[in-house]
């Protein structure tokens, strides 16, 4: 499963990796949120897909095929 986040939309909120910490995280060079890891493992999609469904701005995808 692939997790893209578009730094040119993420406002920064901070509640992606509050939901997937495992997942996402916050970089602090930029202010903005980041993937972890582009290719996350199965157990771990149950957060990318949260994350990605809460998302203030919809600036997270995450997909099979990304």
């Amino acid at each position: 499963m692939k997790v893209y986040v578009d730094k040119d939309i993420c406002i920064g909120c901070g509640l992606c990796p509050t939901i997937g910490p495992d997942v996402f995280r916050m970089n602090d060079d930029i202010g903005k949120a980041e993937a972890i890891s582009n290719d996350i493992s199965s157990d771990l999609e149950d957060q990318a897909k949260e994350g990605e469904e809460n998302c203030p701005v919809g600036a997270i995808a995450v997909n099979n095929e990304l």
